[in-house]
């Protein structure tokens, strides 16, 4: 099996993470687990030659790769952010990658283009820009599958409906595949459809998750011949396991249905009240994050930052009070020992709210109250987000 895509260096500051992987790097290290021949094809610099040679001679996959100026690094500060590219904007265009193979996994990249003739062909765009289809330059397969997310899926489509963008890509492909984070995914067939659910899991590791999906859907189908609904499935219980564990997992079925797994429920709609301090620069830009992200998994915020702000007790208290008396759960941000943030979890859990707290710097001793009324205790920012995100 060949795999083409970029290699990139990935770091994390919360939880810690400093890896050379990218979508064909990881991609080609999970495929070779399962003891098969993979080939990978890229553009690597000198910077990261070493270290994807020795990723390779510890998975066990083959590397053909272009020299590249440099390697770009996707720079998060949680999981759930937006990474920062560096450098912003390719340093020069590089020679397209040609692969005439049996089989090949493509990836969209940064630095350059991979043009495909092959029998099988799986194809993620990965782009949060400007997604192209398959073909548009010049690549061709007998078979064709596509796995793209919700803005892929409507940009490439020209469609603005789930299932219109399925059938107009089902002209071009015999497979596709249509993610929508926790909602799952829709695979479709010219014959037929189906819901894929996406697990849940403690952790919110998702540096990685989609190369993980397509790298999994690609080996199943594609070189096991397993039906795509069903390849579909284990790929995502695959992502699962990964997500829980941040280690690529062997593709077996027995692995990854133990322990059995629960389906993610969306709490689309609810109300959540965000609690924390916000009284110097660092403690507003967290309440500020965690309101786009509570937001973006949609959920309705009630922000005192926000929505009431700063003023008198006489004033700010009353409104505060009503909006927690409102919200469906509410999701705390505990550490800075602020006294009303205390006061507003207690309140909710004596009016039997659920809290969801998030806290990185406070003893057992200092959380034995809320841990002891009931309160969700999470010291991981994004999975504390994604935990607030579901029923």
């Amino acid at each position: 099996m060949h795999v083409v895509g970029g290699v990139y260096l990935e770091r994390c500051l919360f939880p810690p993470w400093n890896q050379i992987y990218g979508s064909a790097g990881r991609a080609a290290a999970l495929i070779c687990q399962n003891g098969d021949p993979v080939t990978l094809h890229s553009y690597v610099s000198d910077q990261a030659r070493d270290a994807l040679e020795t990723i390779a001679a510890t998975y066990g996959f083959w590397t053909d790769v272009i020299a590249a100026p440099v390697t770009y690094a996707f720079d998060y500060v949680h999981p759930l952010a937006e990474p920062r590219i560096i450098p912003a904007r390719p340093t020069s265009a590089q020679p397209a990658i040609a692969v005439n193979e049996d089989i090949v996994l493509r990836f969209g990249m940064i630095e350059g283009d991979a043009v495909v003739h092959c029998h099988t062909a799986i194809y993620d765009p990965q782009s949060a820009f400007d997604p192209q289809p398959f073909a548009a330059n010049g690549s061709s397969a007998e078979r064709l599958a596509v796995i793209m997310n919700l803005f892929e899926a409507f940009r490439i489509s020209g469609k603005t409906t789930l299932d219109e963008a399925l059938q107009e890509l089902l002209r071009n492909a015999e497979v596709v595949i249509i993610k929508n984070g926790a909602g799952g995914a829709l695979v479709g067939t010219r014959e037929h459809s189906r819901s894929i659910t996406a697990y849940s899991t403690d952790s919110a590791f998702t540096i990685g998750s989609g190369d993980v999906f397509s790298a999994a859907f690609a080996y199943l189908w594609a070189f096991r011949g397993r039906d795509p609904f069903d390849a579909a499935e284990i790929a995502s219980l695959a992502v699962a396991a990964y997500i829980e564990s941040r280690v690529l997992p062997l593709l077996s079925e027995d692995l990854l249905r133990t322990p059995p797994r629960s389906a993610i429920e969306p709490d689309t709609g609810a109300q959540v009240y965000l609690a924390g301090p916000f009284f110097n620069l660092p403690q507003r830009w967290l309440v500020t994050e965690a309101r786009a992200l509570l937001n973006a998994h949609g959920l309705k915020v009630s922000s005192p930052l926000h929505d009431v702000g700063v003023g008198d007790a006489q004033d700010v208290a009353p409104q505060d009070i009503a909006m927690l008396e409102k919200c469906d759960k509410v999701f705390a941000i505990l550490d800075g020992s602020d006294e009303g943030t205390v006061f507003e979890v207690g309140y909710a859990r004596a009016i039997n709210k659920p809290v969801i707290c998030y806290t990185q710097n406070l003893s057992e001793e200092q959380l034995k109250m809320f841990r002891g009324t009931g309160c969700t205790i999470i010291d991981d920012f994004a999975s504390a987000i994604a935990r607030a995100s579901q029923k």
